[in-house]
């Protein structure tokens, strides 16, 4: 199949999807409302793990949370099935990361046309982004959610924005707001302590996933990728020199991509390969372990 093809078959796939959501969702919309009616609920869309904890916080009880990227899933490439979207169609408000994050990119638009009374809030309102050369996403850098000073920043977004389609349960967004982005600060300084005692400088990944938490305390991100692509043989050699002057001992990788080269060059230079994932659900107990992964990646 050429690539105009498989252009064409993705494209007639996607119709498929959106028009089968439509579908659903029409057939659905009065139960749905009605459960809605009843348990009082604002249903909140999101997209990645990270932003549920976010949602759930500060929501508490007033919410449900829709996640459109479920655990282990790429975000790059991941097609939510047609009974999400259908769900989403009901939601009363959808949280987008707001990054460039590729999933975003590829579905918001469908998205919103599908409940176009439904409130957008971009989480990435007041984020200083860092720009990159990928042209996937978008200019930036879309992994925001991993330095809890911006995670700071998308939980206001998100309190903002239930207050708005809920301001009678606004002081409650509020009081739950404040006490979440407490525990982002006691983390955030907990974070900085760790990195700074440890002496680590540099930081070895296979994905580009952390640029955020390495500008906020002081780190380099070595990424094993070459702009998104496995690297060559003469970037692996490359990398494992640096690692070998450098004492990098430990590669980070996430479920969601391959580990193929990095255990390559684990191998190489006498050290392991350890996950981790910056799509987590459990936001502040996941950064307090990649923290101390980060920690003890330095060697003799």
């Amino acid at each position: 199949m050429g690539s105009q093809d498989k252009d064409n078959a993705a494209s007639f796939s996607l119709v498929s999807a959106v028009f089968m959501v439509l579908l659903l969702a029409a057939a659905t919309a009065g139960c749905t409302g009605t459960e809605r009616q009843e348990d009082g609920k604002i249903v909140v869309a999101v997209t990645i793990p990270p932003e549920q904890e976010f949602a759930e916080r500060v929501g508490g009880d007033h919410v449900r949370v829709i996640l459109l990227v479920p655990p282990g899933a790429d975000p790059h490439t991941y097609e939510p099935p047609p009974a999400v979207l259908a769900d989403v169609a009901e939601a009363d408000m959808y949280a987008v990361v707001g990054s460039g994050i590729e999933f975003e990119l590829a579905w918001q638009e469908k998205i919103a046309a599908l409940n176009p009374e439904m409130l957008v809030v971009d989480c990435s309102r007041g984020v200083d982004l860092i720009s990159t050369g990928e042209g996937g996403h978008a200019g930036t850098d879309p992994h925001i959610w991993v330095s809890p000073r911006n995670a700071k920043i998308m939980v206001e977004n998100i309190r903002e924005g239930l207050a708005e389609v809920d301001p009678a349960n606004a002081d409650d967004y509020r009081r739950n707001a404040d006490v979440y982005q407490g525990e982002l600060d006691a983390l955030d300084a907990e974070i900085a302590g760790a990195l700074a005692e440890s002496g680590v400088t540099k930081v070895m990944v296979y994905h580009s996933s952390w640029a955020y938490l390495a500008r906020d305390y002081g780190l380099v991100e070595v990424p094993i990728e070459d702009e998104g692509k496995e690297p060559s043989p003469q970037r692996i050699e490359h990398l494992i020199t640096q690692a070998k002057e450098e004492r990098i001992r430990v590669i980070f990788a996430s479920p969601e991509h391959s580990t193929r080269s990095a255990e390559v060059i684990a191998g190489e230079i006498g050290g392991t390969v350890v996950p981790v994932s910056p799509l987590a659900k459990d936001y502040l107990e996941n950064m307090r372990h990649v923290a101390s992964a980060f920690a003890g990646s330095s060697g003799p």
